[in-house]
C-alpha cells in the first residue's frame, strides 16, 4: 500500500520543534545581549559604552542574573536544536554540500537584490554559510562565557582560548557577529515577509 503525502505535509516549511527553538533562541539572545552590554559597561574593553537605555538589569548584579538566566536558555535550547538537526538528518539536508563558487554567485545575486526565494524549504548557499557561521560563533560564545564565569573550574579551556582576558575579547566579538547576523536577518525578513509567516505558522 503506497502512502501519499497530504497537502498539509507537503506545504509544511518549518516543523514545530524548529519554530520553537528559533523563537526561544531569539528570546535568549535578546536577554543575553542586552544584559551583556550592561556587564560590559561595568568594565569596558574599548573606549566606549552602550547606552543604558539599551541594556537590561539596571545594575551589574541584576545584569549578571539576567545573563545567567539567558545563558541556560541559550545553551539548552541550542543543544536541543543541534541534536535534533543531527539525528533527524536535517543538518545534512539543509547545510550540505557547501560550494564556494555557488556561495559567491548567490552573494552577488543577494547584493543586487536578485536572489530568489521560491522555495523556503531549501537554503541558498549564502544562508547555509551564514547559519553554519552562527552555529560556530554561538559555540565559541558559550565556551568563552564559561571561561569568564568559571575560569578556575575550566583551566584547560581557559588555556585553549588564550587566557581569561582573551576570552573576554572572544566573547565580545562573538556577540558582535551574532548581533550583526540578527540585523541582516531582520533586513532580509523585511524584504521577504513570507519568511516571517513561515516561521510563525510553519507554512
Amino acid at each position: 500500500m503506497s502512502m501519499s503525502m497530504t497537502p498539509e505535509k507537503i506545504s509544511l516549511i518549518h516543523p514545530l520543534w524548529l519554530r520553537l527553538t528559533h523563537w526561544l533562541n531569539a528570546l535568549a539572545m535578546l536577554i543575553m545581549v542586552t544584559s551583556g552590554w550592561r556587564i560590559y559597561n561595568a568594565s569596558p574593553l574599548f573606549n566606549f559604552r552602550f547606552m543604558n537605555e539599551l541594556t537590561l538589569g539596571g545594575w551589574l548584579g541584576g545584569a549578571l542574573q539576567w545573563h545567567f538566566a539567558g545563558m541556560w536558555l541559550f545553551g539548552l535550547n541550542g543543544l536541543c536544536y543541534l541534536l535534533i538537526n543531527l539525528f533527524s538528518g536535517r543538518f545534512k539536508r539543509q547545510y550540505w554540500p557547501l560550494s564556494p563558487r555557488q556561495f559567491f554567485i548567490d552573494l552577488w545575486a543577494a547584493l543586487r537584490g536578485k536572489l530568489q526565494h521560491a522555495d523556503l524549504r531549501h537554503y541558498n548557499m549564502v544562508q547555509r554559510a551564514a547559519y553554519l557561521l552562527v552555529m560556530v560563533v554561538s559555540i565559541l560564545s558559550v565556551l568563552s562565557g564559561l571561561v569568564m564565569w568559571k575560569s578556575v573550574q575550566f583551566p584547560l579551556l581557559r588555556v585553549l582560548l588564550g587566557g581569561y582576558e582573551m576570552a573576554r575579547y572572544i566573547h565580545f566579538f562573538a556577540m558582535s557577529v551574532l548581533v550583526g547576523f540578527v540585523v541582516i536577518h531582520l533586513v532580509m525578513v523585511a524584504l521577504v515577509p513570507r519568511t516571517l509567516l513561515a516561521m510563525l505558522r510553519g507554512r
